[in-house]
């Protein structure tokens, strides 16, 4: 394995680790849950899932594990991104 490759794996481990780099803004999952299996998604901020509780409710557990899953790596709703990368920017300086 040439030195360039073993540099990128290098980096690709320690980004791997630095998750306060990584921002979703859009996500499109199969979530399988434990009755059926729903497609959920993140766009602009905004969940969705098929399941018939987020249709009643506006969200389930299923976007409530994801929230967990991906805590601190979603665009907040009303958020620009450049903003972030600013914020990010800030936070790694630190």
């Amino acid at each position: 394995m040439d030195s360039g490759m073993i540099s990128k794996i290098e980096k690709a481990k320690r980004y791997a680790e630095e998750r306060e780099r990584i921002r979703f803004q859009d996500l499109s999952v199969t979530f399988r849950g434990e009755h059926n299996t729903y497609n959920v998604s993140y766009h602009q901020g905004r969940w969705s899932c098929e399941c018939g509780f987020f249709a009643s409710r506006g969200l389930c557990s299923h976007t409530m594990a994801l929230e967990r899953v991906l805590r601190g790596m979603l665009v907040p709703d009303g958020e620009d991104l450049a903003e972030l990368s600013a914020s990010g920017a800030e936070a790694l300086a630190r």
